[in-house]
């Protein structure tokens, strides 16, 4: 796979790599020996040296696995951990007492190949898979002759041992080692479609407690020492923490196809998407989307959201809020986990509020009801622009659609004049020309024409433009219903950076006194 570097003698020849023996990494497979593959078994045979690591205890499954095919004319290099979980008074901690052993342990391999020898570092599972092997690997590849022999993973061998499919059409299967923060495995156990977590153990109760935080422990199966002696599979949910070792893992297989729990009563998530597409998805909100039995929303949103084997999508035009929410709380009345899909956050001009206000009907009291935030247009449209919205400001929708102008004006006026920064939603459309030009006149009364105003349309979008203009120059020509207009304070500054390339707006933090 890779060739030695050789090193030249005083004649400039490189003399050492001709005579230098080749390294193997070896995939064993998850433990039944069966499971080791045909090259695997022939590099075995070829080897001069087999190394293999173990505890300090002196036991190798990696050797235990491959024992029928060790002869006795092997040379065997066991290497042995200096320490496994406990702690240690080495200067560099844990860390740095692995680092000294691989680097220990890789010159006792490279003795063995400067005097020819081919060595075979035994591997359960794959090599370059949370393995041992990979730290030789790394520290002797740019040196020698090197060979992966690809195994069977832990995460394929559960699966087969499972009986179902792991992933399946666009499902993305994440792996994670257990050892991560409990609030890590809780947002990406949320987010994904498939899950195995690896390195159980003593980390089982965290592991189980992100599975449940995540809504997903119903959904998980427990699957310890795969193809080998003891093998175990359970649900996990019914497994007892004592009595998990490290050699064991947590499944969540395929939804596709999975059978969709009865409920006498479901629930309803509102969720956010953000200002466009998948990017803009916070972890829990990708979960919630991903368990939902049905989809609910305009449909311009519901398009953001991939489409899923087995769960329903209800679309409709962007007026009918109100018979939107209740529709979904019908659906959850009847058992279905219904995801209502909004844009944005839910809670700032959006469907939060309708859903609630359906939910507070006596006739949907019972029905469970959350709201899940998304990244707001104001908030996306600041963080392309610099930050505008770094002191006080305000969010004031410009439609009249729902509340009289002379409502607007009023507010406009009061934000202006407590030199609030302002977050303009809804500025125009088709049939709404006015407003933005009305608007600007209204502020001008309070603000000066060189006031920095962001001009921000489809953030995160095809159609994306981001521009920063002065107040008097405001053209509402160019703002329509995906526009958000971010109109700064009389501390609101423009700096042009990168050459005159660039500009960007921020409002600072302090406020002058007096």
């Amino acid at each position: 796979m890779n060739g030695k570097i050789g090193e030249n003698d005083e004649n400039g020849n490189t003399g050492k790599q001709d005579k230098s023996g080749k390294l193997y990494g070896v995939g064993l497979g998850p433990g039944d020996p069966s499971l080791m593959t045909l090259r695997a078994v022939e590099v075995i045979a070829e080897a001069d040296v087999i190394a293999y690591h173990s505890a300090r205890h002196g036991r190798s499954i990696a050797r235990s696995i491959a024992a029928k095919h060790i002869r006795e004319d092997h040379i065997e290099e066991r290497l042995v951990y200096p320490l496994t979980v406990e702690t240690t008074d080495h200067p560099g901690g844990y860390q740095g007492a692995m680092d000294e052993f691989y680097a220990e342990a890789s010159a006792r391999l490279a003795a063995h190949l400067d005097a020819g020898r081919t060595v075979a570092v035994l591997a359960e599972g794959d090599p370059l898979f949370y393995g041992s092997y990979m730290h030789m690997h790394k520290r002797l590849v740019d040196r020698y002759d090197t060979e992966v022999i690809p195994g069977v993973t832990s995460v394929s061998a559960a699966a087969a041992r499972l009986g179902t499919p792991l992933a399946e059409g666009e499902e993305v299967l994440t792996i994670l080692p257990g050892t991560l923060p409990e609030e890590e495995l809780t947002a990406r156990l949320a987010a994904t479609d498939v899950a195995v977590v690896m390195k159980l153990g003593r980390t089982f109760p965290k592991v189980r407690r992100a599975l449940e935080s995540s809504g997903r422990l119903d959904e998980a199966r427990y699957v310890e020492r795969a193809t080998m002696d003891g093998e175990r599979v359970a649900a996990l949910a019914d497994v007892d923490p004592e009595s998990v070792p490290y050699f064991s893992v947590a499944v969540l297989p395929s939804r596709v196809d999975a059978e969709r729990p009865v409920r006498e009563r479901g629930e309803v998530v509102v969720v956010g998407t953000g200002p466009a597409g998948p990017l803009w998805l916070t972890p829990e909100t990708r979960g919630a989307l991903a368990a939902a039995d049905d989809l609910v929303g305009y449909t311009t949103y519901l398009d953001r959201v991939p489409e899923r084997a087995g769960q329903l999508r209800h679309g409709s035009d962007n007026r009918v809020e109100a018979e939107r929410a209740e529709f979904a709380l019908q659906l959850a009345q009847r058992g279905r986990r219904v995801a209502v899909v909004s844009g944005g956050d839910p809670g700032v001009f959006a469907m939060a509020t309708a859903v609630l206000e359906a939910a507070s009907q006596k006739e949907y009291e019972d029905v469970p009801v959350r709201v899940l935030p998304g990244v707001t247009a104001a908030n996306a449209a600041a963080a392309r622009a610099g930050a505008p919205l770094g002191h006080d400001y305000a969010t004031i929708s410009l439609s009249d659609r729902l509340k009289p102008w002379e409502v607007i004006a009023e507010r406009l006026r009061a934000a202006a004049s407590a030199d609030l920064v302002l977050a303009l939603y809804n500025p125009g459309s088709r049939s709404r020309t006015w407003q933005v030009g009305k608007a600007r006149e209204l502020l001008l009364e309070h603000r000066a024409p060189d006031t920095p105003v962001v001009v921000a349309r489809d953030v995160g979008g095809a159609g994306e433009r981001v521009r920063i203009v002065r107040l008097g120059e405001l053209d509402p020509g160019e703002v329509d219903m995906r526009t958000v207009l971010l109109v700064g304070s009389s501390q609101t500054r423009v700096a042009v950076r990168r050459g005159g390339s660039e500009e960007i707006v921020w409002t600072p933090r302090r406020y002058p006194e007096g």
